[in-house]
């Protein structure tokens, strides 16, 4: 490492924002930092990596670097959901700048904006008198065209999701609001978007931008031609990436290397510049707290003291390659031990997908649960094992991440009851820790999609997906008109229905097999009926939720037999009758999220019945 990335919490409107600051370990003779401005919602996942690699590399040149997270988003306080956001968020990169020149002593401030990051950036500089340059990767110029891309990016979730146009709105007082890929932007701040285009509006008052505009759809050319006499220095390119950094499941995405060189090349003229410039009497630097107990970010409930808010603060957990983490702690007179560690979906950061770990976080921290939303290594703020890839979604070192996890929260708080959860691959991770002996009271695990896994397994997982998925599919299509068209016209591929059908029947045929050896206590492989159990013959509660529909339910049925019924109130299924992969709507995930926390607490309670009744295994009835 190159750098010192440190977190820390600062104040921006009367609410806190979480970031990182990177300190150059070796500072350049400058007077600039730089501030990141995330991209939005589904995007700002996708580049979590990206941002992190933008800090780094500028850190490693000597500039310190800062990334943070606006209001409601990431790490941050939760803001009011009605708001004008553009309006605050642009503030919020107001505060960001105060904290980078109050913490490092700098004067002179590059932003470097990602998507509605650069535009932000944009609006900020007019707002700010110390930005000396802007660095705009892809940047969103027009704010109604980028509102027609979340419109369209909508509408192909709902499509997917099988839902009505209307359904994402179900429920709101304001039916302005539009949620796209899990993130909502409320009726005020699209309206604040629609009005704004750098197209006809002054030009930012710095002294040069760095626009790296995105080579297939370049959106800023146009803009940036029209720069060319306003006296900035400026410097346009169209480069690949984008669309790999930002677009693209985190798993998947691809750091832009040829962006973050240009701006590495670039930034050195710019710091030069600034270095001439005397520091202000008002930006001293001031070193972050070693100590990070002190470190914390409080929830004050109105109804309640002060002394009796919740509150948040990071952790890091030595002992390999080391992990990051972020605890949300109870009310500090919660006497009851309790303790929840949330797992990654696949390689998105602590946050989880549509920054769902942060509100079950802060609900569960409220019933008294102390929460940890952890990154694995490799995988958002974590450190990378040497060897090992980052975002790596199923390491075969994950088990020992979590038992030190485990280990860490049940020494510092005195933990006797412990949960692990975790959509996708966090479940997976939940089931391997279980079954491998990891020291737990209970596992909640949402929409798993495999329940063993080897590396280099992907190709053979979808085809067992497509087995046991699309035999279904056909039967729906058999009388439909448009499908028996294709048919004849040669356009249906009947040599691959046909080796689905028969890995179904193997399947099937597998299914009944691990079934009897089980009554004669042999176990085959992939025997998950006998993994869970041990599982649960250790006393560990299982907890298994699907959004209906999910190729995990036809897997478990396939791969646990008769196993799960039998294990009864030990082993429970629960299935939200509407939904995707990740919940990315509000409704559903209102109902995933009281599910998971109707499982935890009555399970946690000595199996303390909730309202209704609690069919058994997967005869069970699903929740609507």
């Amino acid at each position: 490492m190159n750098d010192i990335a440190q977190p820390l919490y600062f104040e921006s409107g009367g609410s806190h924002l979480f970031g990182w600051l990177h300190r150059p370990v070796k500072p350049a003779d400058s007077n600039l930092g730089v501030v990141i401005c995330n991209p939005f919602g589904h995007e700002s996942i996708c580049a979590h990596r990206t941002v992190r690699e933008f800090a780094d590399s500028i850190a490693a040149g000597g500039i310190p670097a800062l990334r943070f997270d606006y209001l409601g988003t990431g790490d941050s306080a939760d803001g009011d959901e009605n708001a004008d956001h553009v309006r605050l968020w642009s503030q919020d990169v107001v505060a960001a700048i105060r904290e980078m020149r109050r913490r490092t002593g700098v004067e002179r401030i590059c932003l470097l904006g990602i998507r509605l990051g650069a535009l932000l950036a944009a609006l900020a500089a007019v707002e700010c008198g110390t930005v000396e340059s802007l660095i705009l990767v892809g940047p969103v110029v027009s704010g109604r065209r980028y509102v027609r891309e979340l419109r369209t990016t909508q509408l192909a979730g709902i499509a997917l999701a099988g839902a009505s146009a209307g359904e994402p709105d179900a429920g709101r007082s304001d039916p302005g609001v539009l949620e796209a890929g899990g993130f909502s932007l409320s009726a005020a701040t699209l309206q604040s978007l629609k009005q704004l285009d750098l197209h006809t509006a002054a030009p930012p008052p710095v002294r040069s931008i760095l626009i790296l505009d995105n080579d297939k759809l370049p959106a800023a050319k146009r803009w940036a031609e029209s720069l060319s006499n306003s006296g900035i220095a400026l410097e346009y390119r169209s480069m690949p990436g984008l669309i790999e950094m930002a677009m693209t499941a985190p798993q998947f995405a691809v750091v832009p290397r040829a962006m973050i060189d240009a701006v590495v090349r670039w930034l050195p003229g710019i710091a030069a510049s600034a270095a001439a410039a005397p520091a202000p009497g008002d930006a001293v630097a001031h070193p972050l707290a070693g100590d990070l107990e002190s470190l914390s970010l409080s929830f004050a409930d109105d109804a309640e003291p002060r002394q009796k808010s919740i509150t948040e603060r990071p952790v890091f957990i030595s002992g390999g390659a080391t992990l990051f983490g972020i605890v949300t702690k109870p009310r500090s007179d919660e006497k009851r031990c309790r303790a929840v560690i949330l797992l990654n979906p696949g390689a998105d950061s602590h946050i989880g997908a549509s920054r769902m770990y942060v509100s079950l976080a802060r609900l569960w921290a409220r019933r008294g649960y102390f929460v940890l939303r952890l990154d694995l290594a490799g995988i958002g703020d974590s450190a990378t094992r040497p060897g090992n890839a980052d975002d790596e979604v199923f390491p075969d070192e994950a088990i020992d991440d979590i038992r030190r996890a485990v280990a860490f929260i049940r020494a510092t708080y005195s933990i006797a009851d412990m949960t692990l959860a975790g959509l996708c691959s966090g479940a997976y991770h939940a089931l391997r820790a279980a079954a491998e002996g990891v020291d737990v009271n209970r596992i909640l695990m949402v929409n798993p999609q495999n329940y063993f896994w080897k590396k280099g397994m992907t190709l053979q997982q979808v085809q067992l997906v497509e087995a046991l998925h699309n035999p279904g599919l056909y039967r729906q299509r058999v009388l439909s008109l448009r499908a028996w068209r294709r048919f004849f016209t040669g356009q249906v591929n009947v040599a691959r229905i046909g080796v689905i059908y028969l890995q179904r029947l193997r399947l099937g045929a597998e299914s009944l097999l691990r079934d009897a050896a089980r009554r004669i206590h042999v176990r085959l492989p992939h025997d998950l009926g006998w993994e869970l159990e041990k599982i649960v013959d250790n006393g560990i509660r299982v907890t298994f939720l699907f959004a209906r529909g999910e190729p995990g339910i036809d897997l478990l049925k396939t791969q646990a037999g008769s196993t799960v019924s039998r294990l009864g109130d030990r082993c429970r299924v629960r299935i939200v009758g509407s939904g995707d992969h990740i919940f990315s709507r509000r409704e559903p995930r209102s109902v995933m999220e009281g599910i998971l926390s109707e499982e935890l607490f009555a399970r946690a309670d000595d199996a303390v019945e909730s309202d209704g009744p609690h069919p058994r295994g997967l005869a069970q009835a699903p929740v609507e």
